[in-house]
Formats: structure tokens, sequence, C-alpha cells
């Protein structure tokens, strides 16, 4: 037999950053500053829960929503943390982790052909799930110049009459991002003027280091056009657990939970459990609010020390991503990646991974020990002296 796989699935390429990093764990002595993942682990205080949860023999499908408790949970902190309330019955899905609540919400809203503007640089699942839901994404690139805030200009200038959503990610993953309200407001008056959807993956929201984070759906006349994305693995170091949730529109969120019953049925039982004390415990909270602190700390090292060494990394004020420019070296993102890679055993993800805008620059994860970070300082300094 020929042509036994779907064109969609055969034009997406593979993971950028899966393909670099099972190269790099097979070598020795590597500092990762790769994989966006904390180097936490759970807090205890929800871990106990968990475990607590296996024991009591929890170990059936809950419904298709999710938890009552947990869904509860998480609208009361959204309304107390961002002054937007949802309904917990009809708003509220809890999924296997962000990612699936994107892949639910591409699936419910687009019809093929549909367009999905997606700004870039941005996370590498994007193009791929809009491809996989029968869409076409239309991605915008953004720049250091409007320190990577996509601008409302520029999506006026991707709408046609196929557009359907625009798909944001702030803070954003690989730069650290943050889009202050201004431009929040100007995405949301294209969002009005053209009748679209927005999906807000605000996955980092509790990871912002100057201000605080404005949730998508609080601006004017916006939460009826906000699918909004959160989850457990970033911001409570949860990434195994594999938990997430979506907010949004009652109609929206009903089409979103039916594809949910037909290919996941429900999200894990023990993840929800230990998600409930993650949601209301204080003693998780105040975990989050230390694992925070010491993100900042280590955003700070990484980014001055790599503003030292001469490679240009505007402030990140959100996620745990630092976003060096490496132009100055004369290679390409990937030379540069792979170089570093090969001389000083240093990894980093090459930003073209990431879409438009990335070239040019490198990604670097800073949720990495102190020590870590100052070494792989050290061998970047090196490299940096050699190749001028």
């Amino acid at each position: 037999m020929s042509n036994r796989i779907s064109r969609r699935v055969a034009a997406v390429p593979p993971s950028g950053i899966r393909k670099f990093f099972d190269i790099a764990a097979t070598m020795d002595d590597v500092i990762s500053l790769g994989i966006g993942e904390p180097d936490f682990v759970t807090p205890d205080v929800i871990r106990q829960a968990g475990i607590a949860s296996l024991q009591r023999g929890e170990t059936r499908y809950t419904s298709n929503s999710g938890i009552v408790e947990l869904r509860r949970a998480i609208t009361a902190r959204w309304e107390a943390l961002y002054g937007v309330p949802y309904d917990l019955e009809a708003e509220t899905l809890i999924t296997v982790g962000g990612s699936e609540a994107l892949y639910l919400a591409l699936t419910a809203i687009l019809n093929p052909g549909d367009e999905v503007i997606v700004p870039e640089p941005c996370f590498v699942s994007y193009e791929a799930e809009v491809s996989f839901a029968g869409g076409v994404p239309v991605p915008i690139a953004t720049h250091v110049e409007t320190t990577f805030q996509v601008t409302g200009a520029q999506l006026e200038a991707a709408v046609t009459p196929k557009t359907r959503a625009i798909l944001i990610n702030y803070p954003n993953n690989p730069t650290g991002a943050i889009l202050d309200r201004a431009r929040m407001l100007e995405v949301a008056a294209v969002a009005e003027r053209h009748d679209l959807l927005v999906i807000s993956d605000e996955i980092y929201d509790r990871l912002v280091y100057a201000g605080a984070h404005t949730t998508f759906s609080s601006l004017p006349d916006m939460r009826d056009r906000t699918i909004l994305i959160g989850g457990f693995s970033k911001d409570y170091a949860m990434t195994g657990w594999r938990l997430g949730f979506a907010l949004g529109p009652t109609d929206i969120l009903g089409a979103m939970r039916k594809v949910h019953q037909y290919t996941i049925m429900s999200a894990s039982t023990t993840a929800q459990v230990a998600a409930i004390t993650a949601m209301t415990d204080p003693a998780a909270e105040e975990a989050v609010l230390a694992m925070r602190d010491s993100y900042n700390e280590r955003r700070l090292l990484l980014v001055n020390g790599l503003n030292s060494i001469g490679m240009p990394t505007f402030e990140p004020r959100g996620a745990f991503y630092a976003f060096p420019d490496i132009r100055v070296s004369g290679m390409t993102s990937d030379e540069f990646a792979w170089t570093l890679l090969e001389e000083e055993k240093v990894a980093a993800v090459p930003g073209p991974a990431f879409g438009l805008g990335g070239e040019g620059y490198v990604r670097m994860c800073y949720a990495t020990a102190k020590g870590q970070l100052e070494e792989a300082l050290e061998r970047m300094h090196r490299f940096v002296r050699r190749h001028g």
C-alpha cells in the first residue's frame, strides 16, 4: 500500500526540540538549558495528596469534565486572582495537560481551511496542532524591537475572510515576553472588529516577575471570545502528572467536552486529587511563590551573565526562558547551537524551532540549578571568546 499516512500529518516536521535533545542525551557532561521543565520536584504536600488518593483506592474514572472540587477550586482561584468568574459546570474542563486543551479548542472551532493567526516565536506545537485540526496556521513574526509582543497592526494585516482565531501565548515560550495591557487591547480590538476567537495559552500565569499577570478574558468584551488554557505543569512543577484545564464560553466548552469524551474520557484521577491540594492548600501556595523567587534569581543570573559575555539578551519578564541574540557570532542559530554543544557541552535550542523571528537566537531555560547556570556561563564565555 502507498500513501498510508495522511498528507496533513506527513507535512508536519518532527519537533526540533526533541531531535536536538535526543542527540544531546547521548553525550557526557552536558549542561542542558533546553527542555522547558522545572528542576523542582512537585511540592511535597501535593505529592502526598496524590499518594493518599491512591491508598484510598481512588482509581476509577472521574466525570468527563473533571472532579467538581477541582473545577470549583480553579474557578475560585481565577476569580480571586484575575477577577473573571466562570461557571464550574458549563465553562470549565479538566484536560490531560494544557496540550490536550489546545487540541480540543482547535478541533472544536475549526472547519477545514479555517485560518488561525499564530504570533511567533512560539511553543513548537502551535502550528502543528492547527494543521492536525484541519486548519491553516498563519504565522507572523514578533521581534525584539517590540519586546516580542505582537501588535494590532500585525494582526490586522494577517486577517483574511478565512481567519477564525488568534492563538497567543504570554508569558511566552521561548522569549519570556509578556503582553502588556496596551498590546492586549490592540489584540482585543482586532478580534472584536473581525469577530474572531482568541485562544490564550496562559500556562505560565504564576511565573511573572515584574507586575501582575493579566488574563486575556478580563479585558472588556473578551470573556465570551476567549478560550483560556491553563495547567499545573509549569507553575506547580507537575509536568509528569499531565494535568491542564480550559475555561471559556459555554458553547465552545461544550464542544470541547464532546471531543474529550470520545478521545480521553477523563484526566488522571490521582493527578486531579493532587491538584485540588495544589489549588487550595496554603503550603502549596508557599511552594509556588518560593519556586518563583528561585526562578527570578536564576533569571537575573543568566540574563546578566549572557549580556556581560557579549550575547545581547532582552529581559524576559515571565516563564523561565532567555532568548539571547547570537547574530554577532556570524553563525546561524543551528550552527551556533550545534557548535556550542560539541565544543562546550552546553545544550540550547535553536531559535527557528519556534518559528518565524527565531533565526539569530537560541532558547535557554533557566529552570536549572544555579551552579549549573554559572558553569554554563563560564563555558559559553570561552566559546564566545574563541569565536569572536
